[in-house]
């Protein structure tokens, strides 16, 4: 699970494992294998990609989570979509999951576009998945539920997790901190407590976020 101040090179590398870039040096390798080797198509079907910015297709929003499993039948899609908390906000429009999605669906907010790419995600069904900071734009209700189902989705698969938000990731197998692109340290969570000074201070000021307020002045606006 890479973290990292902003711009440590946590989306490149994400970028890099699912050949959005090649490298310049040394190897990205999928169960041993340069995926520079592979076809698009191969890589595709190991790997689902869930990115913190998400483009949507105009088609029916059942279409755009169709993508991640073609031959997938309505009840499939639609099983997806309930399990990546879609159903309030489908429940909403008035097409449901037949709405139109608009150019890179601008019908929907940040937050539900990305409940329709996990959706996409979880349809798919693919051995390894990379999360981009995948609740970005969620507000704190629905971020709860995602992890919640996202550590269903998750069992028997190799999952990569990008993230600011580290107590997202305190329970994952290895950390991986990263420093102007490079690694700096990689351990659980409490032996890079315990041993790396960038990972204290990433942690500290998780602390120190969690404690802010907003507060109204005596006389004055919030």
């Amino acid at each position: 699970m890479p973290c990292s101040t902003s711009g440590g090179g946590k989306s490149t590398l994400a970028k890099l494992l699912v050949h959005f870039y090649d490298v310049t040096g040394g190897a990205v390798k999928v169960g041993g294998q340069d995926i520079r080797s592979m076809s698009l198509e191969a890589l595709n079907q190991q790997i689902s990609y869930v990115a913190q910015e998400q483009f949507l297709f105009n088609i029916s929003l059942l279409e755009n989570i169709r993508l991640g499993k073609p031959d997938a039948t309505d009840a499939q899609v639609m099983e997806a979509a309930e399990k990546a908390q879609c159903s309030e906000f489908l429940a909403r429009l008035e097409k449901g999951i037949h709405t139109m999605a608009g150019d890179g669906g601008k019908q929907l907010s940040g937050g539900e576009r990305q409940r329709i790419s996990l959706a996409r995600a979880i349809l798919k069904d693919a051995p390894i998945i990379v999360l981009d900071e995948a609740t970005a734009f969620m507000d704190p209700e629905n971020e709860e539920k995602m992890n919640e189902t996202i550590a269903q989705i998750i069992q028997g698969k190799t999952v990569i997790v990008i993230a600011h938000r580290l107590h997202s990731i305190m329970g994952a197998d290895q950390i991986c901190v990263l420093d102007s692109g490079k690694l700096a340290a990689a351990g659980t969570h409490e032996e890079l407590l315990n041993s790396c000074p960038a990972y204290q201070k990433l942690w500290q000021a998780a602390l120190g976020s969690a404690q802010w307020t907003v507060s109204t002045a005596k006389g004055g606006n919030t």
